[in-house]
């Protein structure tokens, strides 16, 4: 085991060696532990910590670690069949969000995450923040419903003109924004029209709204605002999902000229747009475009947008930004939900938003997912011909590959798994039937650059090993 393994990784191997003892036996000590297991003591004593908290070990201190009484667990199955007559057909699928190949195993180069490494990731700044925030005297208690007022201007400024921090409703990250926003715009049973890839997220949280996705094509410039008009006539929707810039999967910036377009066709049809803006803070090409926000005079616009991308993993912030009845019933949804998102996170988030640090950080991101985008392009080029790479990203985490003729993305998706490469299968993000397979290909998640040409080549021996099986 090396030194970066984490406790969690420690504890399991530890719950092994423990199933080989019998209650009352004295564990090896914290320095045999960290001998045996190569890993730092603060590594061996939270393994410890969350062994004595699930009852498996007791600690005495100045003897030694002890494994517990073993419990005696009843035989007996429940007989829950009832509850499935009980449920009836409501239920939430979120196959289309997990991996239904399971956890890749430790090692597997992860080019499937929608994260940041923890490289990248502002680790620093965030404890500092996260301190700082822990010493307010008022950091526990009870947070306004919308958010900090603070925390609120903030995200205000940087929507840019025309927005107030009246218009901020603080969210707990954007997949919550996201959600709020489907329960509150539409009715179950309404369409929704999406891009045609989209976010796999997006077509899970409007299915669990009751709503029912209807693709819309792109083409290189984005959602084409012709069959846009169309789609909003012929399904009679009344909500359109988008993600103008650095689409995900595809990485497709709208054009311009489109803008006014797509907000246009909205308003003729007496329709709002969501705005996903997920990926603001991840531009490596080109100035990053306004959003559609800024287009928007009318209220049509009901935008989100999120800390957690450029940042990390569990910092849970965002803001919905709305005017009119719609961020009347957004408020309400919230005080409904859960009343207020956790006040130390908000706090955190604005000590890390207010620090000059922060800056720094998106400057030194936007550096290295250049890297890494240029990097992977080239392996792609280099290592796999007859694969199609639709564009090189300029933000974003991803690039969308399209696979040749007669290829199945699920099995190259799974035989990548066993060559220890992790990907996207292109399934996953259409809400109907495919018009081609497609992988999308991450870039941010994986540890260095070494392992970004690793994966290539491996991927070439899987794209090898399907055509030879033809």
């Amino acid at each position: 085991m090396s030194d970066s393994s984490s406790s969690a990784e420690l504890a399991t191997s530890m719950r092994a060696m423990i199933e080989r003892l019998s209650p009352g036996d004295r564990l090896p000590s914290s320095r045999e532990l960290i001998q045996r297991y190569r890993v730092g003591p603060a590594t061996v004593s939270q393994a410890i910590a969350t062994l004595a908290a699930e009852g498996v070990v007791i600690t005495r201190p100045g003897s030694g670690t002890y494994v517990a009484a073993r419990l005696q667990r009843r035989p007996a199955v429940a007989d829950i069949a009832w509850q499935t007559v009980t449920l009836a057909d409501r239920s939430v699928d979120t196959r289309i969000l997990t991996d239904t190949l399971g956890a890749p195993p430790s090692g597997t180069i992860m080019l499937d995450g929608g994260y940041l490494h923890r490289s990248l990731q502002p680790g620093k700044i965030l404890t500092a923040a996260l301190a700082r925030a822990a010493r307010r005297p008022d950091a526990w208690d009870r947070a306004p419903a919308g958010g900090l007022a603070a925390l609120r201007s903030v995200f205000a400024t940087m929507a840019g003109d025309g927005v107030s921090a009246d218009d901020i409703l603080i969210t707990a990250g954007g997949q919550s924004a996201l959600s709020m926003a489907f329960r509150a715009i539409a009715a179950p049973g309404d369409p929704v029209l999406m891009e045609s890839p989209t976010y796999p997220g997006a077509i899970a949280a409007a299915r669990a709204a009751g709503l029912r996705p209807v693709p819309v094509p792109m083409d290189s410039n984005g959602l084409q605002p012709d069959l846009l008009a169309d789609a909003f006539a012929m399904a009679r929707a009344r909500l359109l999902y988008c993600q103008p810039t650095y689409h995900n999967p595809t990485g497709t910036v709208l054009a311009p000229q489109r803008h006014r377009q797509i907000i246009d066709a909205a308003r003729a049809a007496g329709a709002f747009v969501i705005e996903d803006d997920f990926a603001r803070h991840l531009g490596h090409g080109p100035p990053v475009p306004p959003p559609l926000l800024a287009d928007d005079r009318d209220g049509t616009v009901v935008y989100l947008t999120s800390l957690t991308k450029p940042a990390a993993p569990s910092l849970r912030i965002g803001a919905l930004i709305a005017r009119g009845p719609v961020m009347e019933r957004l408020r309400a949804i919230r005080l409904v939900d859960d009343f207020f998102v956790t006040r130390p996170l908000q706090e955190t988030a604005l000590e890390l938003l207010s620090s000059p640090g922060w800056e720094r950080h998106l400057r030194s991101l936007a550096g290295v997912l250049r890297e890494r985008c240029a990097a992977l392009a080239a392996a792609v080029a280099r290592d796999l011909p007859d694969w199609t790479l639709t564009r090189v990203a300029t933000g974003g985490l991803h690039l969308w590959v399209r696979l040749p003729y007669g290829a199945d993305d699920t099995v190259i998706a799974a035989t990548a798994r066993q060559h220890g490469v992790a990907v996207s299968a292109g399934s996953r993000y259409f809400a109907t039937e495919l018009p081609a397979a497609y992988l999308r290909l991450g870039f941010a998640a994986t540890g260095d650059l070494g392992e970004l040409t690793e994966a290539t080549r491996q991927l070439a021996t899987v794209h090898a090993s399907a055509v030879s099986t033809r």
